[in-house]
């Protein structure tokens, strides 16, 4: 499949003005990343200070009295200038188990019913900016990161409800990091709708805005599905639409991307 690529509508009644900012204005999202963990087998703050010093890309920038970690399991992380709330550490209480609806790596058969978490959100200091761009990559790369600590079983994009094994998790985001395509499939997922078509998950939280594919184009779920992704990865690098706009699709075929105000969608179909 080719890549998408705008199509030219001068004289078309100002078609294909896309906005280029990153920021959600208004719109409430999860930021956050958890790593699940066997049973009373989390990472204590030492493993955390170890990765850190391992890796030479974050730091602890603040760590509570000895008698408050064990009370709390909490750690400020500092990188690229923000700093992120690291929760759930031994020998504190786990964080919240996050809810689990899509797999990427992990099989729907595997159990995580009794498994416990650590769980990473902006700091404070971030309060009303944890959707900003800029904030959630970082997210997102601390959590590839943290996924190379010892017995980590998945790691949970909260946004999307999804459990990626921390492999796959860990080599598509700093594949993307450095350059590389948006791991659409464990940052973002896909749904299916009520009337046949295909709707992304997840990708609100990165532009404010989610994908829905009409029936037809998803009429061959594996064709929908990488027509999904491919969009999804587009719209990340670009930005949110506000106004209708055109593609060209892999085919060659013109989509329309329809801009929706309540709920905030992007309706996408083939251009008539």
């Amino acid at each position: 499949m080719d890549a998408l690529a705008p199509v030219n509508t001068e004289g078309q009644g100002g078609l294909s003005s896309i906005a280029s900012s990153h920021s959600p204005s208004g719109y409430e999202s999860i930021s956050a990343v958890s790593v699940v963990f066997a049973a009373n087998a989390r990472p204590a703050a030492d493993a955390v200070r170890e990765l850190a010093k391992k890796s030479g890309q974050f730091a602890i920038s603040f760590e509570p009295a000895a008698v408050s970690v064990e009370e709390s399991g909490w750690v400020e992380l500092l990188s690229n200038g923000m700093t992120f709330d690291c929760m759930g550490l031994a020998p504190g209480p786990p964080a919240a188990l996050p809810e689990r609806v899509h797999n990427f790596g992990v099989t729907p058969e595997m159990d995580f019913g009794q498994s416990q978490a650590i769980t990473l959100v902006p700091g404070p200091h971030l309060a009303g900016g944890g959707a900003m761009f800029p904030v959630v990559r970082c997210l997102a790369w601390l959590g590839a990161l943290l996924a190379d600590l010892e017995g980590a079983q998945a790691v949970c994009w909260h946004s999307a409800r999804s459990y990626n094994a921390p492999q796959h998790f860990r080599t598509s985001v700093l594949r993307w990091i450095e350059g590389g395509a948006f791991p659409a499939l464990g940052l973002t997922a896909l749904v299916p709708t009520a009337d046949g078509g295909l709707a992304s998950e997840g990708l609100a939280l990165f532009i404010g805005q989610e994908v829905h594919l009409a029936p037809d184009l998803a009429a061959d779920r594996s064709e929908g599905a990488k027509l999904a992704v491919r969009l999804v990865n587009w719209l990340v690098e670009n930005g949110r639409i506000d106004v209708p706009s055109q593609l060209a699709g892999p085919s060659g075929e013109t989509l329309l991307l329809d801009p929706q105000q309540n709920p905030r969608i992007i309706k996408v179909s083939k251009s008539s």
